[in-house]
């Protein structure tokens, strides 16, 4: 396992992964200049600055997220949700032809390990309102803000 920090505009990132995968993704107060960052990791990072400086829409870096079979199916569906869209837990659950999976989803999305990279910002409440992220709901904000699927702009400390 590898680890570097990343200073974002929403925070610091601490991005681990393998040999070859980034495979979480963690908010944190915490941030340590690193010596050496593996390539997969400065790849990430470089996609990340790309990201933010809105030049990148899709990420390409490859990723393996740690999880169950089910979570596993729901973090891919959440990675086709494009660049500025947001779909609604409900939405999510028909793509599973189960709308009483819906908890089930929604408890999936939370425990996402890769958030920004795979896209579970993009999920909102059925009513329009934004739910539940494990930045915390000002972060989730600013990200579809910063993609253009919510217009008022918020100030991020």
């Amino acid at each position: 396992m590898f680890e570097a920090y990343y200073k974002s505009p929403i925070g610091n990132l601490r991005i681990i992964s393998n040999e070859r995968d980034i495979i979480e993704i963690q908010f944190t107060k915490e941030f340590f200049k690193m010596q050496m960052i593996p390539v997969q990791i400065q790849n990430c990072i470089t996609q990340l600055d790309e990201y933010f400086r809105s030049e990148r829409k899709k990420f390409s870096v490859g990723v393996n997220p740690i999880g169950t079979e089910f979570q596993g199916k729901v973090w891919h569906e959440l990675s086709k949700i494009p660049y500025g869209k947001t779909i609604s837990y409900l939405e999510q659950a028909k793509q599973f032809s189960d709308e009483k999976a819906i908890r089930a989803i929604a408890t999936a999305n939370g425990q996402n390990p890769i958030p920004i990279i795979i896209p579970c910002h993009r999920v909102i409440g059925t009513n329009g309102k934004l739910t539940g992220y494990a930045g915390g709901l000002l972060k989730k904000q600013w990200l579809l803000e910063h993609e253009g699927a919510l217009q008022q702009k918020t100030l991020f400390h």
